[in-house]
């Protein structure tokens, strides 16, 4: 086994590693939009989500019970913005960003009040979070190059939400294109006009939608903290929420393009984790906080050049008024 296999193949399986929350709330984030409500909410529900299941498994010591209330969590914020937009017509970009700044103070103040340690949670012992799942044949194909170190290091050795996100990748793009909830999900993003004069409601397929996003964003969140790592920390979903968006925006909305988008982004963060300190040939050593910015200034980059040729559903961000 080679060491350049090796590195590659450990590139490779921290970028599935740091795709998986993206693609898990940028899906979620397909769902709202689609439906015609902008979700800019996403970062919010991962920080609610990461907090809930982080602070009810340290409770519980199990990480099911914190996955579920990290789900409740996400949900429930949803419902908050559901309220404000589809309910009372708020506007949707100010209700979002308004959901992200509460719940990044909200977060790291419950966190202080209930256990004392700076807004943080307690370290999850084993039985408290989802811990990495060695496949069978991994160890049997471990001394085969090529594809055994493949196997053992890319597919075999992650944590149960990581298969979940690839498996939701199918899942979603069957639900949005195969069945009469999508087709009515679509429809109410495109004209909810048209929608409302066929007999169904616009403003409940919009809440059906903003729940669905609630799971799969609660997953999202739910894996930072006891998947990925084995506490909640303050604003621990750094920006995420955002990048999801984005690599919804780049994928036009679609399931397997916006996968594409946050395999992207997690490759250039797993790149740049191992770059700091890196001597780059006629460069020498870039300073860390530019590394750093590496996956922020590619989304900059992608969306100044690709985002004029999105097409974005035409009754996204606009309330639905229903004519008397």
């Amino acid at each position: 086994m080679s060491e350049t296999s090796l590195l590659v193949a450990l590139l490779a399986a921290a970028t599935a590693r740091g795709a998986a929350p993206l693609v898990l709330a940028a899906l979620g984030g397909l769902f709202a939009e689609r439906s015609g409500i902008v979700d800019i909410g996403l970062e919010g529900k991962m920080l609610a989500s990461a907090f809930g299941a982080a602070a009810t498994a340290a409770v519980t010591g199990s990480a099911w019970a914190g996955l579920g209330a990290g789900v409740a969590a996400s949900v429930l914020v949803s419902l908050v913005h559901g309220f404000a937009c589809i309910t009372h017509n708020g506007n949707q970009v100010v209700s979002g960003m308004a959901l992200n700044i509460t719940l990044s103070g909200l977060t790291a103040a419950l966190g202080h009040a209930w256990f004392h340690e700076g807004g943080q949670t307690p370290l999850l012992g084993p039985g408290a979070r989802f811990g990495p799942i060695d496949l069978p044949g991994a160890a049997a194909l471990a001394g085969m190059p090529g594809v055994g170190t493949a196997y053992r290091e890319l597919v075999s050795g992650h944590n149960l939400l990581v298969y979940l996100a690839a498996a939701f990748v199918p899942v979603v793009a069957w639900i949005v294109y195969r069945t009469r909830f999508g087709l009515r999900l679509r429809a109410v993003g495109e004209s909810p006009d048209a929608v409302d004069t066929a007999g169904i409601s616009v403003s409940a397929t919009r809440y059906r939608a903003l729940v669905m996003s609630g799971v799969l964003c609660g997953v999202s969140g739910a894996y930072l903290s006891i998947a990925h790592h084995a506490s909640f920390i303050r604003d621990m979903s750094a920006g995420k929420g955002y990048l999801a968006l984005a690599a919804l925006i780049f994928g036009q909305w679609r399931p397997v393009p916006t996968l594409g988008a946050c395999l992207l982004f997690a490759f250039a963060d797993a790149l740049q984790a191992r770059l700091q300190g890196t001597p780059l040939p006629l460069v020498g050593v870039v300073p860390v906080q530019l590394i750093q910015a590496m996956p922020y200034i590619l989304t900059v980059c992608l969306l100044a050049g690709f985002v004029g040729r999105a097409v974005a559903p035409r009754a996204i961000g606009i309330p639905y008024l229903k004519e008397r």
